[in-house]
């Protein structure tokens, strides 16, 4: 199979464009957000984001693939770090960093179907239970701590702090740490 050719420089920043322009379109409207929203809001017309992603569910699907490969570009790296336990709460710091600029989990849950979506929620899953081993064989976690339960915690910093009234927006980091000592 060919690889695909790689796009020109103005495709690319139209690309750019309309992925930002969804993802804060999605994150203030959620899934009703409209294509002529997002293409205004991009600075483009309705045929350029056709021409990017020709369905709904393939724009969703490019903004979810991209945030996990930010994550997962991120969690490879750290797999080399000197210190795995420091290793590990870095990626818990950006993974919780990255929702709480623009919380865009429902997209994930929307989209559990498609099979790239799928793929590379799972190479996550990898990185994640491996980050996790080496923290763990590191003594910088309890022996019973797996990959599933930081999963699991990985969200609980910013969903908590939903419940705190006028809370700081870096109260988040707060629960992170008190989860991370908890590990």
């Amino acid at each position: 199979m060919t690889p695909p050719r790689p796009l020109r420089a103005d495709a690319a920043r139209n690309r750019a464009l309309l992925l930002a322009a969804a993802a804060s379109e999605f994150a203030e409207h959620g899934l009703e957000a409209s294509v002529a929203d997002i293409a205004r809001r991009a600075g483009v017309g309705k045929g350029t984001v056709f021409r990017h992603f020709p369905t709904k569910d393939d724009l969703i699907a490019a903004i979810v693939l991209d945030r996990l490969e930010v994550l997962g570009t991120l969690g490879e790296e750290l797999l080399k770090a000197e210190d795995p336990g420091a290793a590990l709460l870095e990626f818990l710091t950006a993974a919780a960093q990255q929702r709480q600029q623009q919380d865009l989990s429902f997209l994930q849950e929307a989209r559990d179907t498609l099979p790239a979506v799928v793929e590379a929620r799972t190479k996550m899953y990898q990185i994640i239970d491996d980050l996790v081993a080496r923290a763990r064989d590191h003594g910088a976690l309890r022996n019973d701590v797996t990959g599933t339960d930081v999963l699991l915690l990985m969200c609980a910093p910013n969903h908590v702090t939903g419940y705190v009234p006028d809370a700081s927006p870096d109260l988040w980091r707060r629960y992170l740490a008190i989860i991370f000592d908890g590990l």
